[in-house]
């Protein structure tokens, strides 16, 4: 039995490992990783492997693995890549994978500055690749430093401004906060939406020549041809719609591109290497097939897919709001919570308050008993001393009268009596004084122990109500709620293929397309805020030529579909004659 061969297949964020027998087809290959994925949208993607030159090739679906020329390694190693692009993101991707492998494959593009991306873009396709990631903001969660360890910017975009990491995280964060309540799917279609727009998304570029021997690229993406000078990958000079082009064929190492119109002559250029002729018609053809039938009506299968999609959306977008629901009433339960504890708080408060205030009546209460038993005391005092006084006036009275009768009965001496009587009367007038005193002083003490019966009284009564004050309620109880067309033998060095182009709608729509930044106010206005907001830290000495290019551009007003309407016009005849004349 042949012994099984060992596969690892890269795709943008997994790892695969397959064992193949030799007589496996590229084909059974891709089928067995796109059902491994789950992935139904699979015209867009390819296997890509390194020969044994060195070269990144696609692999050929109708030959078998073994017969193609891998670098030899075990296991042998493949990557899973998008191949062809769409014109409009979020009119074609239908699968949230095949969504996800774009959005992983653009953005690593963007990162590694294969394709060019200006800084205040690249700042606000950063926050939304961050809402795909994490999610809402959270600042209890994402505390300062989350994104240290992420790859958000392009390295020339750091190096142009004099930012820390931290302040680019500042930025970043305080436009990742923006998004908040965005799906992470939702968060990757408008980073493709914004991404699509810039000039070199999608684009494959190929060193050629023309007939006078300039050198030129020639880029192939998902709209047709177009033709840049060497200097320029982000501004073409000329364009041929898929939809101009009736057959392509090379020959060696030149290539021949027929038009539509047959009074216009061939466009004719030549690539350094055959390699690079077969690798460009296979990308022609794809990339035609592709256009051809974004313009023709959905097969059954793709309406299908979009019918399911609709589906599982309507469904996630369900669960959202009943995810929404529950937090919301987890919140409001969380709320009610904390308002019932601090009505607890209050209460207790209350409760304590009162008890303080029940001790500081009872201790009054208790002062007040005191003293009125003290009052009583001093009150009986007095009325004993009064009385004793009463007693002695009464017994200095009869001894008056007694000295009165002794004085009349005996006829003692005028001066005698006299005297004796001053000395009664004076200690009569002292006696009358000292009762009166002591009457006073008991009236007082009378009057004093009144009042303290009587704040007695009103004590008793205030303890009493505070008694009889029903405490506070408690609280309630808380409820815790392409297939690749490839050539049919290696060594063959001529090709030719018919591309048809009959039977389709509105095949040059695109040249009337927007940008997201012009139809979408919203990313109108962060750009225009990121880039005001980034030029004060820009130093402009480090520009790229990219960067002075774009700049260019922005300044005539110019954008990708704004160039691929100015470089298409005039007849084809007038176009190639324009290519042969560069």
């Amino acid at each position: 039995m042949p012994k099984a061969v060992n596969v690892r297949v890269t795709t943008m964020d997994a790892e695969l490992e397959f064992a193949i027998q030799p007589s496996t087809t590229g084909k059974q290959l891709f089928d067995q990783v796109v059902k491994t994925i789950g992935l139904r949208e699979v015209w867009y993607f390819g296997l890509q492997y390194m020969d044994t030159k060195g070269y990144f090739t696609w692999l050929k679906l109708d030959k078998k693995v073994s017969s193609q020329d891998v670098k030899k390694e075990n296991p042998l190693q493949f990557k899973f890549r998008a191949k062809f692009f769409p014109e409009d993101v979020s009119e074609e991707l239908i699968q949230d994978i095949t969504q996800k492998l774009f959005f992983l494959q653009v953005k690593e593009g963007i990162l590694s500055d294969e394709v060019y991306c200006p800084p205040e873009t690249a700042v606000l396709l950063a926050s939304y690749s961050v809402q795909a990631k994490f999610g809402d903001y959270n600042k209890d969660i994402h505390r300062t430093g989350y994104l240290m360890s992420e790859g958000m910017l392009p390295h020339r975009v750091m190096e142009q401004h004099k930012l820390s990491k931290e302040q680019w995280e500042e930025r970043i964060q305080v436009w990742h906060e923006e998004h908040g309540g965005m799906l992470k799917e939702d968060a990757m279609l408008e980073y493709l939406k914004i991404a699509q727009d810039l000039e070199m998304y999608g684009v494959n570029y190929f060193d050629i020549k023309n007939k006078k021997g300039t050198e030129l690229w020639l880029g192939v993406d998902a709209l047709g041809l177009n033709i840049y000078e060497k200097d320029d990958k982000l501004t073409p000079k000329i364009g041929f719609p898929w939809s101009e082009i009736r057959n392509i064929s090379f020959n060696d190492k030149k290539f021949i591109i027929k038009p539509i119109d047959k009074k216009s002559p061939d466009f004719v250029f030549y690539a350094p290497r055959l390699r690079i002729n077969k690798r460009i018609l296979q990308l022609c053809m794809g990339n035609h097939e592709l256009y051809m039938r974004r313009r023709k009506p959905d097969t059954i299968e793709v309406q299908q897919m979009k019918a399911q999609a609709r589906e599982e959306k309507q469904q996630k977008q369900m669960e959202r709001a009943q995810l929404e629901n529950e937090k919301k009433k987890r919140e409001a339960i969380e709320k009610e919570k904390e308002s019932m504890e601090r009505e607890k708080k209050e209460l207790m408060m209350r409760l304590y308050q009162f008890e303080e205030k029940t001790k500081k009546a009872e201790s009054d209460l208790k002062e007040q008993l005191q003293r009125a038993m003290t009052l009583e005391q001093e009150r009986r005092r007095a009325e004993e001393e009064a009385a004793r006084l009463e007693a002695e006036r009464q017994a200095a009275l009869q001894a008056k009268e007694e000295l009165s009768r002794e004085a009349e009965d005996q006829k003692k001496s005028q001066e005698q009596l006299a005297a004796e009587l001053e000395e009664h009367t004076a200690r009569i007038m002292m006696l009358e004084e000292a009762k009166r005193r002591k009457e006073e002083e008991a009236d007082t003490w009378q009057l004093r122990a009144k009042e303290a019966q009587d704040d007695l009284i009103k004590t008793k009564e205030e303890l009493s109500m505070v008694l009889t004050t029903p405490p506070p309620p408690p609280p309630p109880p808380l409820y815790d709620q392409m297939d690749d067309i490839s050539d049919n033998e290696e060594n063959t060095s001529t090709h030719s293929a018919d591309l048809q182009t009959e039977g389709i709608n509105d095949h040059r729509n695109e040249e009337d397309r927007l940008t997201e930044a012009e139809k979408n106010e919203r990313v109108q206005k962060q750009l225009k805020a990121l880039s005001s907001e980034l030029a004060q830290a820009r130093d402009e000495s480090k520009n790229t030529q990219n960067d002075l290019l774009h700049c260019e551009n922005v300044r005539a007003g110019r954008d990708k579909y704004k160039t691929l309407r100015q470089i298409r016009q005039g007849n084809t005849k007038q176009r190639i004659d324009e290519f042969e004349a560069l």
